[in-house]
């Protein structure tokens, strides 16, 4: 007889329900004689490497409170999905799971379309570790076109210590490298990233000074939203209204979009945008001497 389910034990209901959904064989579990679907208590108790009369405890309300490690076992034995595992987590603990850090798999079509709809709006995709995946065409023209660049340069942070034209296209470079460092730092530690980043910083560190002192201070922020202030070389001074958003789903990526802040800005962006393409042999005169990096490059 199926046991009558406990409104109070949510935990005990999902994990039921999650066992029920899995194919035994997909497990190396014979299938044959079973009078109910899915993973039988003592199968997943074996997976997990745990007690069954402790699963089956659990699964009924007894016994107190799981710890993190047991959950996590159980998560893994019954092949929880990401967004799963923190459910059963918030069910059982009442928190997040601890984050684990996974790196970024580039972004899907539907995403990439998002940011082409942005017309006259640069838009970017950045990963936790401020790798540039993806940006829409207004991106190219206003901030820096990231297709010319190789993908291991692609990174806000390596452009903006790294590059004299990023330095030289913000209205505070000071104060932008001093928020850029600290959301970066908060941004990554958000994601379990510290020890992925580690030879990036080590990098910047050598090649500027000034990241290595930002860095010590120890400092932490926001992405958020605001103004940002770039001396555009076709359009000279233009602000651009910055807002950030999480990608639901995805909590490897982030969206950045910039819209700019004037009907004068919007018309200089549209007319760069129905520029010409620039003649090849000018843009070979104006790439020589200079930093890969684009003039209007962001942070």
């Amino acid at each position: 007889m199926t046991q009558p389910t406990d409104p109070g034990n949510r935990l005990g209901t999902y994990l039921r329900d999650r066992r029920a959904r899995i194919d035994p064989t997909a497990c190396g579990f014979a299938a044959a004689r079973r009078r109910t679907p899915g993973l039988r208590r003592e199968e997943v108790a074996q997976r997990a490497n745990i007690s069954p009369t402790w699963y089956t405890w659990l699964e009924q309300g007894r016994g107190g409170a799981p710890s993190a490690q047991v959950l996590d076992r159980i998560a893994s034995a019954l092949m929880l999905t990401d967004v799963e595992r923190e459910h059963v987590f918030l069910l059982g603990l009442g928190r997040f799971p601890e984050v684990r850090y996974t790196a970024a798999r580039g972004v899907s079509p539907r995403l990439q379309r998002l940011l082409d709809a942005m017309e006259v709006s640069p838009a970017l995709i950045k990963t936790a570790t401020w790798d540039v995946v993806a940006w829409n065409r207004a991106a190219t023209v206003v901030l820096t076109d990231y297709g010319k660049l190789a993908p291991e340069q692609r990174n806000i942070l390596r452009l903006m210590f790294g590059s004299p034209r990023v330095r030289a296209a913000q209205h505070d470079w000071p104060g932008i490298a001093r928020f850029v460092v600290g959301a970066f730092r908060a941004d990554v530690a958000r994601a379990g990233a510290v020890s992925e980043v580690s030879a990036l910083v080590d990098d910047l560190c050598r090649v500027s000074p000034e990241f290595e002192a930002l860095w010590r201070e120890n400092d932490v922020g926001v992405h958020g939203e605001g103004v940002k202030h770039l001396q555009h070389p076709k359009l000279g001074r233009i602000a651009l209204e910055y807002s950030a958003f999480a990608v639901d789903g995805r909590p490897d990526l982030g969206m950045v979009v910039y819209n700019p802040a004037t009907p004068e800005d919007v018309r200089g962006v549209r007319a760069l945008l129905s520029a010409p393409p620039e003649p090849p042999q000018a843009a070979r005169r104006r790439k020589t001497g200079a930093s890969t990096s684009g003039p209007g490059d962001i942070r």
